[in-house]
């Protein structure tokens, strides 16, 4: 099964809009993030509706920031995503009527469910200015690579 990586996608546009003086248009984004523009278009509409981003048309145009870093957690990107699914992994209903499988099942939304909301939580209590320091952090104790664009 294919990873949804929307979240981390959008938290690296979000770090380089963070650190541009202009607005990034999605072409330049998704250099930066090593995707296709549509992507970035597509993740951003739902940030702009959670009025996080604003995007502007024209010569100069782009998408910028609407919000302060330290005003955007990473549970509200989360969230303006539409709460993406977290596990890959769900419950087996082709025997329903099976004790056994419905057992495993209860089972296991309990412990997803109680990871999901620990995650959830933790994505809530972080900033992308957090974010967005460690990067910086990173960057100058000469961590970067020939492959690193930060």
């Amino acid at each position: 099964m294919k990873r949804d990586s929307r979240l981390s996608i959008t938290l690296h546009a979000l770090v380089h809009m963070a650190e541009s003086s202009r607005a990034l248009t999605s072409e330049e984004l998704a250099v930066q993030a090593d995707c296709n523009p549509v992507v970035i278009r597509r993740t951003l509409a739902g940030l702009r509706k959670a009025r996080i981003v604003v995007s502007e048309k024209g010569h100069g145009g782009g998408w910028r920031l609407l919000r302060p870093v330290d005003r955007i957690t990473l549970g509200d990107v989360y969230d303006a995503l539409g709460t993406p699914t977290i596990f890959a992994m769900g419950d087996r209903t082709e025997s329903p009527g099976c004790l056994v499988e419905q057992a495993v099942n209860r089972a296991m939304r309990d412990a997803f469910g109680q990871a999901e909301s620990l995650l959830v939580s933790q994505l809530r209590s972080v900033s992308v200015a957090e974010v967005l320091a460690d990067a910086r952090a990173y960057h100058r104790g000469s961590h970067k690579t020939e492959n690193q664009h930060a």
